[in-house]
């Protein structure tokens, strides 16, 4: 068993905090009854499979991001892709952004603000997306008081990323090729 602090083996330490996460789980304050009577579901689920399009329908894809990203056939199966590969950070930001500037209320855009800024931009972020340093700047001074437009910058550097390397990739994948045939 562990014994004193400073001897504590690392996987005490670990085991600790385990437990200290779950504790603080168990204490909060449940939102409703289900919460009490549905326990929560560890496992990640994994996407759902999208409809499948016509041929037609996804050959246009090829034309550019902005068809992909307006057609939700398009969007579901680049989505399921990226998600494949582990890298669907862009899509997300790139979504969490157009989502952004249809708040209205201003205490509610600051709130998701932070969170885009949290999830996404500043350092070490669970789903840090690849802007550059000026770029990044430029969104966290925008942030100062937030506005529709705080992360059109990131955005567009996101979604220039996107049709350079995510789209050519998703179009030579077996993925989008299965759908053309």
């Amino acid at each position: 068993m562990c014994k004193g602090l400073a001897a504590l083996p690392h996987s005490c330490l670990e085991r600790a905090k385990e437990i200290k996460i779950k504790l603080g789980t168990l204490l909060q304050k449940p939102d409703s009854a289900l919460d009490l009577i549905i326990p929560y579901n560890e496992k990640v689920q994994k996407p759902a499979k999208p409809q499948k399009p016509s041929r037609d329908e996804a050959l246009q894809w090829r034309d550019s991001l902005d068809k992909l990203l307006q057609n939700d056939h398009a969007l579901a199966n680049f989505k399921s892709f990226l998600q494949s590969e582990f890298s669907e950070e862009n899509l997300e930001f790139w979504l969490a952004c157009e989502d952004y500037k249809k708040i209205q209320s201003p205490v509610e855009m600051a709130e998701r603000a932070k969170q885009i800024y949290q999830e996404f931009i500043q350092t070490e972020a669970p789903k840090e997306v690849n802007i550059d340093h000026f770029t990044k700047d430029l969104t966290v001074k925008n942030l100062v008081e937030p506005s529709l437009s705080s992360f059109d910058s990131a955005q567009k550097k996101v979604h220039a990323l996107m049709e350079k390397d995510s789209l050519p990739r998703f179009l030579r994948s077996k993925f989008y090729q299965e759908l053309v045939k």
